[in-house]
Order: structure tokens, then sequence, then C-alpha cells
């Protein structure tokens, strides 16, 4: 008997499969991470993370234009600074690397959302994301000195004029103390993205390069979370909702596609970030440039793959690559 349901129907023309697609993927969807440098008329590629560089803040403009230019709504700056010390004092000093690059693209008259990620491992000397002391016998992370500092820099980046600040530190408590910070500060209108499951993951290594952030001693585990646990997750983003979190991330992006799943459903109304990050973006590089694998089709798949998952807007160093695709798709 010939069978009166065929799947298939649905995907024998090209158009009617473009008319049934479940999940769409467009411009609207990014944020282009960018990583910002002191000094003058530097751009200094980052060997492991093709296409992209470190740039000083006179070589900004012209890439905040064609960011524009591509229809990406924003970007997340991270800095490196010149100096850095135990505390990483420059991350929220007035003149510092990330004040000045949100002063002089505020100053240009952009329209992008400008977010700052929210860390101390860029500008501190030791590499890690806090106040280092002694601690139960062993050298580590002290959350609650921590929690201090990423309020200033929360506010110090806000004065600036960011749009929206991002603590991705993984402190115990750091949503609900920049949240009143800002409040205190007069930025109860500012929004909060925190790095609400932000795993200790291997594909951060590229990242470390470009920001210039590697640990001069130990491991970030005790504060970033255990790639095996996704219960954890969970009680991760309750924790940032509570808190006064207004858009939740899960980082890394493609080896957590479960994590960002259970994440929406258990938070449906909140908006959720995926942080496609820079090992997940070199491999793809990489396999390119060797001709095993097709970069466009590869890429496009991976990103609409953590929409279908759930994600509503997605950190991706991928940003302007896709731009062009989509544009000619």
């Amino acid at each position: 008997m010939e069978l009166r349901t065929r799947p298939r129907r649905l995907r024998m023309h090209p158009r009617l499969r473009d008319l049934v697609r479940e999940t769409r993927l467009s411009p609207d969807d990014f944020l282009l991470p960018l990583f910002v440098r002191h000094g003058r008329d530097q751009r200094v590629p980052i060997s492991s993370m093709p296409g992209h560089a470190q740039l000083s803040v006179d070589r900004l403009l012209p890439e905040i234009r064609e960011i524009e230019s591509l229809g990406i709504p924003g970007v997340i700056l991270f800095g490196i600074p010149e100096h850095k010390d135990a505390t990483g004092s420059d991350a929220w000093a007035d003149n510092g690397i990330v004040q000045q690059a949100l002063g002089a693209i505020r100053e240009a008259g952009t329209t992008l959302l400008l977010a700052a990620d929210v860390c101390l491992c860029e500008f501190t000397d030791h590499g890690h994301c806090g106040v280092v002391r002694e601690i139960g016998g062993r050298t580590d992370v002290d959350n609650d000195s921590t929690l201090e500092l990423l309020v200033r820099e929360s506010v110090s980046f806000a004065r600036a004029g960011a749009d929206l600040v991002a603590p991705s530190g993984m402190m115990d408590g750091m949503i609900a103390a920049i949240r009143d910070g800002l409040d205190q500060a007069g930025f109860s209108h500012l929004p909060i993205m925190s790095y609400a499951a932000k795993y200790a993951s291997g594909f951060y290594g590229p990242f470390r390069e470009a920001a210039e952030s590697t640990p001069q001693f130990g491991d970030r585990r005790s504060y970033q979370m255990d790639p095996a646990n996704a219960n954890e997750a969970l009680r991760e983003t309750a924790l940032d909702v509570a808190e006064g979190a207004d858009v939740l991330m899960v980082k890394p992006a493609i080896s957590y596609l479960d994590v960002i799943r259970r994440v929406k459903q258990a938070h449906p109304d909140v908006p959720l970030a995926a942080y496609n990050v820079s090992g997940e973006y070199a491999m793809v590089k990489a396999a390119a440039e060797r001709g095993w694998i097709d970069e466009q089709r590869v890429t496009l798949e991976i990103l609409t793959s953590l929409k279908r998952a759930g994600a509503d807007l997605l950190i991706t160093y991928h940003a302007k690559d896709a731009c062009r695709w989509l544009a000619t798709d």
C-alpha cells in the first residue's frame, strides 16, 4: 500500500524547504567579541584565531563601521592593559583600556549595542579572575573580596558608556552585588548578562592568547563549572535569575547543547545567550584551511544548532563571516 504520509514531500523544492524551516538564523542573532589593547596604530593578529586581532583604540572605528555595515547589532569588549597588577586595577580605572574604547566608540556615534565583559583575568598579573589569597592551605580566588572589585569594574564601564555588563568570573553572589552597585550608582536601567553556566573548559585555549589571560599557576576549576555537570547549571542559572540577571549565558556552546536546552526550558522567559567560544571557532578554521570541511556550511550548521537548542542570541567569532554568507544564501 502506498504511504499517504511522506515527509520527503516537504523537502523536494528548495523554496518549500525554506518556507517550512523551523529555525532561522540572521545577523540580528549575533554579538561579536572584540579585543582592545594598549598603544597606538596596533593591529596584532591572534595566531590561533584567524581573522581576529587585538586592536588599539585608534584602530577600532573602522572595525566598528564594518560591523555596523554587516548588520551585527552589537559587540562585547575585552581589554588588554599595558600594566597588570595583583588586583587588576586597570579594570576600573577611569582611563582603563576598556573605558577608553567605550568612550571612543560612543563619541563616534555608533548605534551598536556596547557590552563589556566584567572579569579581572585580563587585568591581573597572575591571570586569575579575582583577588588571590591563601585559603584553606592553598592559593585560590577570594570570593567576597573579588565581588567588591567586580562592582567597581561594572560601575566604571557603565560610566564610560557600556549598554550592558557581562560578568564572567563565576563568583558566588556576583549578580546581586553588581545589581546593587549599579542601582546605587544611578544605573538601575543597565542590564546584566550573566555568564551563569560557564564551564572549566579546554575550549578556551585561543582566548587565553587573545586576552593574554593564561593563569600563571593552577587553573580555574574552583570557580568555573565541572563539564560533567548539567543539574548544577540549573542551580547556577536559577540563583542568577533570583539575583537580578536580565540575560543568562551558557559557555561554551557546541558541547553544551543539552545544557542550553535545559536552561531555556527552566527559564523560558529569560533571554539566553550561547557563547560559541574561541576553541570552537579555531577548530572549524583549522579544518577548513586543510580542506577537510566546508567552512560556510559547517559554521552555519553549528550556529543554527545553537538557536535550535534554545539560545536567543549568539556570541560568536564567526559573526562577520556568517553575515556575509547569510546575505548571499
